[in-house]
C-alpha cells in the first residue's frame, strides 16, 4: 500500500510472513519504507528485536514524519517490531519457543522458530543492501543512551563503523566480545555496516530517549545526504569525557556477597577508579560489602534489581582505562 505526501516521496509499508497459526490466522511482521525520487543511499533501521523494548519502535514511527518533509534523496526502510510475539506478552524472548531472537542469527529457514524469523530478516535486508543499518534497543532500568560498536577482526570491520557511531552523538561504547549470532555482527561480516543503539530503559516509553534516539538516526542521514537539514530535535548532553572517544563496556566489579544493594552512584555519572559506588545489606540491614569501582569511565546502567548475589553484576560501565577485563557482554544487545 503506498501512500503519497508530496510529489517527490512515497510511503508505503508491506509485511513479512513468518508463520501459520494453529487457528489459521497468520503471523507477520511490518516493513516500512520511504523514498524519494532522487537517487540516494538506502538506510534500515529495526526495532522490537527484544519484545520489552518498544522505545525504539516509537523512535521509527516518530523519524517517519519527520522523513515525509525532510527526505531529499535515497530510502530508509524499517522495521518497527521485529518480535511480535515477545511485544504481545512483554518479554525479552519469543514467548512461545523462550529464543533470544538477537542470538538466532544469521538464521536457518528449517530450524527453530528464532531461527527461522532471523533467516527471513537476514535475507530481507541483503536484499535491500543498505548502505548502513541501525537496530534500535532498550537496556536496564534508567540506562543512559549509547551507542554499540561489535567487536570483529579487523579485516571484517566496515572501515566507517567508528565514525558513523561517533556521528551518533551518544557514549560510543566497544563490546568488549564478539557476539557471533547478534543481527549486527552478521550484517558486518557481510560487508553491511551496522551499528546497536542503546536508546535508555525497557518496558515502557521514556520520551526523552526517544528524541535522543531520533536525534541519533537523523545526524546518520544527515551525514549520508537523505535530509537536507541537521537535527534540530534534542541532542544528548554529552559528557566531555565521553565526547569523541570510544569507551569500552565492562561489567564488572560484580557483588562478593549475598543481599540488597543500594546504589551511590546513578547512570550517567562519572567514576574514577576506587570510588564507592555501591553496597550491600543483609536482611537486617547489616552492611555486608562496599563495592568500589575498578574503572574510570562512565556508568551506562545499573542492576533493574535491588537483589545480589555473589557474581551478580552492579553496574554497567563505559571504560576509558582498562582495569580488568569484563566477564559478561552487554546485557540488552
Amino acid at each position: 500500500m503506498n501512500y503519497n505526501y508530496n510529489k517527490d516521496t512515497t510511503y508505503h509499508y508491506s509485511f513479512i510472513r513468518l508463520m501459520t497459526g494453529h487457528d489459521l490466522s497468520v503471523r507477520r511482521i511490518p516493513l516500512m519504507g520511504i523514498e524519494n525520487k532522487k537517487e540516494g543511499p538506502v538506510i534500515v533501521l529495526t526495532a522490537c528485536m527484544h519484545g520489552d523494548e518498544i522505545g525504539g519502535t516509537v523512535v521509527i514511527q516518530e523519524l517517519f514524519k519527520i522523513l515525509r518533509k525532510k527526505l531529499v534523496k535515497g530510502k530508509v526502510y524499517a522495521f518497527p517490531m521485529l518480535n511480535p510475539f515477545g511485544f504481545e506478552n512483554t518479554s525479552r524472548r519469543i514467548s512461545i519457543s523462550n529464543e533470544d531472537l538477537n542470538r538466532s542469527f544469521p538464521g536457518n529457514n528449517k530450524g527453530t522458530l528464532a531461527q527461522r524469523i532471523a533467516f527471513h530478516i537476514m535475507s530481507k535486508i541483503k536484499d535491500i543492501n543498505p548502505a548502513v543499518v541501525l537496530d534500535l534497543h532498550n537496556d536496564w532500568n534508567k540506562s543512559i543512551p549509547y551507542v554499540v560498536i561489535d567487536s570483529l577482526p579487523e579485516p571484517d570491520k566496515p572501515e566507517n563503523l567508528y565514525r558513523l557511531a561517533k556521528i551518533c552523538n551518544l557514549p560510543a561504547i566497544q563490546e568488549p566480545e564478539s557476539i557471533m549470532t547478534s543481527l549486527s555482527y552478521c550484517l558486518n561480516q557481510n560487508k553491511i555496516p551496522a551499528l546497536t543503539l542503546e536508546l535508555g530503559e525497557s518496558l515502557i516509553i521514556n520520551e526523552k530517549n526517544v528524541m535522543y534516539g531520533i536525534n541519533a538516526v537523523l545526524n546518520i542521514l544527515y551525514d549520508m545526504g537523505i535530509v537536507k537539514d541537521p537535527s534540530s530535535i534534542l541532542a544528548y548532553n554529552m559528557p566531555e569525557l565521553a565526547r569523541n572517544k570510544i569507551l569500552t563496556y565492562s561489567s564488572s566489579p560484580l557483588c562478593s556477597s549475598s543481599g540488597i544493594i543500594r546504589f551511590s552512584k546513578k547512570p550517567g555519572d562519572i567514576v574514577r577508579k576506587g570510588d564507592r559506588i555501591a553496597k550491600v545489606y543483609n536482611a537486617f540491614g547489616k552492611l555486608n560489602e562496599t563495592i568500589t569501582s575498578v574503572h574510570n569511565g562512565i556508568i551506562l546502567g545499573h542492576n533493574d534489581y535491588a537483589v545480589a548475589y555473589p557474581g551478580s553484576p552492579v553496574m554497567a560501565f563505559g571504560v576509558i582505562e582498562t582495569v580488568q577485563k569484563s566477564v559478561s557482554s552487554i546485557k540488552d544487545k
